[in-house]
């Protein structure tokens, strides 16, 4: 059975390959943990999250600010209380469903935050909020590690720049990173789920991991070749 230790690791790895902003590989490692939301014994923590998003409804209508993202997180925690577990968020449905979760109470967040505040510094406050998620989604026991490494490189490796459908990729990456290494359990996932019950196994997680190697490498083609040229064609 695939641990939430398995499975941040494994992701951390994957968001290796494909990105070098610590936003991304944070959003990569988050999203790793979140399916497993659906699990019975992680009941206490969706009651958290719905009443979380319905303080936050109740505040932003008072206030007269943008409310949507109240009820976004309440969708979230209604997605994990009514899955069975590894049904529908462990489905490929489930992960776009998630991801688009996510990704909107990131992005509402973050532009709600700009048009109320004087702010300037937005890839700081883009790095709070991935933060602030961590502490919903992320074991406590990764989490006393990931903050302090998390906060350490955005110092060290700061790009400066926000790009919306990166966070949105990175996210979905690392929901999907959980599917397929759930895939590799005896029980397998029902991958179209709640369309259809049938399950795949190590198979499906083989061919994704060679897909998912593949796109890295197309990804970083440019990149590959140019040393290619120059540590090759440059000493023949």
């Amino acid at each position: 059975m695939s641990t939430y230790k398995g499975h941040s690791i494994f992701a951390l790895i994957l968001s290796l390959m494909f990105f070098h902003s610590p936003l991304l590989i944070a959003l990569t490692l988050i999203g790793a943990n979140i399916p497993d939301f659906d699990h019975k014994f992680k009941k206490d923590h969706v009651y958290k999250l719905i009443i979380l998003g319905l303080i936050v409804f109740i505040s932003l209508y008072i206030l007269k600010l943008p409310y949507m993202i109240g009820l976004i997180i309440v969708f979230l925690g209604a997605c994990f209380y009514f899955s069975e577990h590894r049904s529908f968020t462990h489905s490929i449905f489930g992960a776009i469903i998630l991801t688009s979760a996510i990704g909107l109470i990131l992005i509402w967040s973050f532009q709600l935050v700009i048009s109320i505040t004087d702010l300037q510094n937005y890839y700081l406050l883009m790095a709070i909020l991935i933060a602030l998620l961590s502490f919903l989604f992320l074991n406590k026991n990764v989490l006393m590690i990931f903050l302090p490494l998390f906060f350490l490189s955005l110092f060290i490796f700061n790009t400066g720049d926000i790009n919306y459908i990166e966070l949105v990729l990175a996210t979905f990456l690392g929901l999907f990173s959980h599917i397929v290494l759930d895939s590799f359990t005896p029980a397998g996932i029902k991958i179209f789920a709640p369309l259809s019950s049938k399950k795949v196994h190590s198979n499906f997680g083989k061919v994704s991991i060679f897909v998912l190697i593949a796109m890295a490498l197309f990804y970083h083609a440019p990149y590959l070749y140019g040393l290619f040229e120059q540590y090759v064609f440059t000493n023949v």
